[in-house]
């Protein structure tokens, strides 16, 4: 696969995490990842989702806290990615959530080291870049 094409695909695959997004229902989101996957946190705390279910319940408290806050969709830009052989690739983003005005809430980067299944691309593991 050409670095374009990889650009491609991932931006593809984000923008596919941004409808999801906007359901904010975790199961959505959780189609999203594999299972198991790791999470670490902007503070150095890892979070180990074992199973489809784990990551739907985790998404739901986030999704939940987040439409507490205001937010009412979100955007990526930022997009950087790098192959890692033929079946995985790690993306970089800059997410920033939105109010119902489009007005920036918040904004962070992370990455995501994503695997290539039989369909499509599934996240193995992501990392939220410390301020």
């Amino acid at each position: 696969m050409t670095d374009k094409a990889l650009q491609a695909e991932a931006s593809a695959f984000f923008d596919a995490f941004v409808a999801a997004f906007r359901s904010f229902d975790g199961n959505t989101v959780a189609q999203r990842y594999a299972a198991p996957c790791l999470a670490l946190d902007a503070q150095g705390a890892p979070r180990l989702l074992l199973t489809q279910a784990d990551t739907a319940c985790y998404f739901q408290t986030v999704l939940d806290g987040y439409l507490a806050q205001g937010c009412r969709s979100c955007r990526y830009c930022e997009l950087e990615t790098h192959h890692i052989g033929r079946q995985s690739a790690t993306c970089t983003v800059t997410w920033e959530l939105l109010d119902q005005q489009g007005e920036v809430l918040t904004r962070w980067r992370e990455s995501y080291h994503l695997m290539r299944t039989d369909k499509e691309w599934r996240i193995f593991a992501s990392v939220d870049h410390a301020p």
